[in-house]
């Protein structure tokens, strides 16, 4: 997990994203780890000579954009030592000489002193991009760096020889302190997680220098590569020693060559269905109506911006500017909270409990839908039944159906009413907020909430408010790995591949809709009982997208209701946290025909048509 901070300032602060943290258990080899290394580092960064040939050919329109490049190639060379080692300088006397958890890094000696003034005297005739005093701040601390730097960043082992392998070439060069200050001045913790600027850019940016000066706690004009064997006993060297014990391991793992995992199947040809699967006519197939007695939800109590996103700039992140997100997304802000997801849980269902006017012992069911949750035993299901004071149902149970969850869940409270002929609580409810990582497409759209429904037994003749629903799961491994969460490929963050969830939300818009189409009427007059529809509240995926592909499929968006561009995409509540919003804004003012239609990871679909009084909204 990788929780957000929320500073004195009260913005949110992703630590994460400014401190490299991989995790190395994911990593069998060497090339596995050197493609991530490649991705997040290599990928965005220029190297030395490309910042000073943009200098030197005009292309840097403010000082911002220079202060950013050189930021992200100091990222690249340090891509090895912030992800695996810690530095300790240490008298040569003092460093063992026969341990396997202690390294020393070897360099080739490069002279960059030249390119270094033509950089500062190429940043000087650059105007101001926001702030010059900050900037020039900035500039101080990265220049300082960069100057230093006794080698090309491009010549760096990730697996760097210990001591005695390095001592076995005598000619090797490592670092060598001429002095060497235990309290040279440096940035605590809080210095980078409190710092704050009006311009998010440049606020992301004072972080990362902080962070980069820290990589080198020393003064840094007081340094040389020299010979190993020309060390004396009082010099001081800079030992590397693992972060962690997984690094470790995973050193142990490259150099040892132990044998790899087996590969993971590969997937066979997908074929569809024999014939289609019919969408499920209540009134038709059950004798137990189902009943929508209440609803609640709990949203996320921090409020994270687009310009939130931008205060916290990754290492790997390209430049995107706050209008940018919101018109690839349609999102200005998505809410996190502190709570733990059973807790956010709790809180919807006991809104969604009390509006309905149930008491606990009369609960047959509990579902919970969500796919981030951690808690595998007790599930949150049958924790939420103890929590709420219920002493036995007949069913309390998770399930995971991604964004589709809330149709899921309510196809299956339909199907066991018919059992129980008792009210079922159906809980949908995600945290996405500290399983994103340094991920910057998941950070702009997923969000935090939960919602909740009761679905009684509605009275005797009295027509079902469920009326419709149809679930799908499955299709091509593109589309089915469209959303993976845990990804080993993405430091086990939760990551997004936009074109194949495009592909699988056309396939099932189209799917539902041509579904509706060929359903009749519910009053039995001319027409479909997609015309029968007073409003449709989609998943709240991704506003753009859902309204690009809502109009392929013959949906007018002014029929859609949208809630994504203030709470984000918090995927199984997405649609109860929508409908309750349509119900305050007044969107829902009288009893309506609501189409829900929901999609996601796994390649699973589903909607319910359902008939939506806004009496039942707490």
């Amino acid at each position: 997990m990788k929780p957000f901070v929320v500073n004195r300032y009260g913005r949110i602060v992703l630590p994460f994203n400014f401190f490299p943290e991989l995790d190395f258990s994911v990593f069998q080899t060497l090339d596995q780890f050197t493609a991530v290394i490649k991705r997040d580092f290599e990928e965005k960064a220029p190297t030395e000579a490309e910042v000073g040939a943009r200098l030197e050919a005009g292309s840097y329109q403010g000082r911002y954009d220079v202060l950013r490049d050189v930021a992200l190639n100091l990222f690249w060379v340090n891509r090895y030592a912030m992800t695996m080692y810690e530095k300790r300088p240490l008298r040569w006397r003092d460093v063992p000489r026969h341990r396997d958890d202690v390294f020393l890094p070897v360099f080739k000696p490069w002279d960059g002193s030249e390119l270094a003034t033509a950089m500062e005297a190429g940043y000087r005739t650059l105007k101001p991009s926001w702030d010059e005093a900050t900037e020039d701040k900035v500039f101080r601390i990265l220049f300082d760096v960069f100057r230093h730097k006794l080698w090309a960043g491009a010549e760096l082992p990730a697996i760097k020889p210990t001591v005695a392998e390095i001592l076995a070439n005598p000619r090797s060069l490592t670092y060598h302190l001429l002095a060497y200050d235990p309290d040279y001045p440096g940035y605590a913790y809080d210095d980078i997680i409190e710092c704050h600027h009006e311009v998010p850019e440049l606020e992301a940016l004072l972080r990362q220098a902080m962070v980069l000066h820290n990589q080198y706690r020393w003064d840094r004009s007081k340094t040389r590569l020299i010979e190993v064997a020309k060390l004396d006993p009082d010099d001081f060297v800079v030992v590397f020693h693992p972060r962690h014990e997984a690094v470790l391991d995973f050193i142990r793992r490259v150099r040892g060559g132990q044998r790899q995992r087996l590969a993971r199947p590969s997937p066979v040809e997908s074929r569809r269905p024999v014939t289609p699967y019919p969408p499920v006519e209540v009134a038709k197939r059950f004798t137990v109506m189902p009943r929508l007695e209440g609803l609640g939800i709990q949203k996320g109590e921090h409020v994270c911006t687009n310009d939130d996103l931008i205060r916290n700039a990754a290492y790997c992140w390209s430049p995107m500017t706050a209008v940018e997100i919101l018109a690839k997304t349609g999102i200005a802000q998505r809410e996190y909270t502190e709570l733990d997801l059973d807790h956010l849980a709790l809180l919807a269902a006991r809104r969604a409990l009390a509006k309905s006017g149930r008491r606990p012992e009369e609960i047959g069911a509990v579902l919970f839908c969500s796919c981030t949750t951690t808690k595998i035993m007790p599930s949150v299901a049958t924790w939420l039944s103890g929590q709420l004071g219920i002493f036995q149902t007949h069913a309390s149970c998770d399930i995971i159906a991604a964004c589709a969850g809330f149709p899921y869940g309510l196809a299956e409270a339909v199907r066991l009413l018919q059992e129980i002929e008792r009210p079922v609580l159906v809980v949908c409810a995600e945290r996405f907020s500290d399983k994103i990582g340094t991920v910057r497409t998941s950070r702009m759209i997923f969000g935090d909430g939960a919602g909740a429904v009761v679905v009684g037994p509605a009275p005797t003749g009295a027509p079902p408010d469920i009326e419709v629903f149809q679930t799908y799961a499955s299709g091509p491994m593109s589309e089915v790995d469209s959303i993976i969460w845990p990804n080993p490929d993405f430091d086990n963050n939760i990551t997004v591949y936009g074109p194949e969830v495009r592909a699988l939300v056309k396939r099932y818009l189209t799917q539902m809709i041509g579904e509706l189409r060929a359903l009749p009427r519910p009053d039995g007059t001319s027409g479909s009982l997609m015309d029968a529809i007073d409003l449709v509240v989609p998943h709240q995926a991704n506003k753009t997208m859902v309204v690009k592909l809502a109009t392929a499929a013959g949906i007018d968006p002014a029929r859609c209701y949208f809630n994504i561009e203030r709470v984000g995409n918090t995927s199984s509540a997405s649609i109860p946290i929508a409908i309750h919003d349509a119900v305050s804004e007044g969107v829902i003012d009288r009893p309506l025909r609501v189409f829900a239609p929901g999609f996601g990871a796994g390649a699973v679909g589903g909607y319910v048509v359902m008939r939506v009084d806004p009496a039942i909204v707490a």
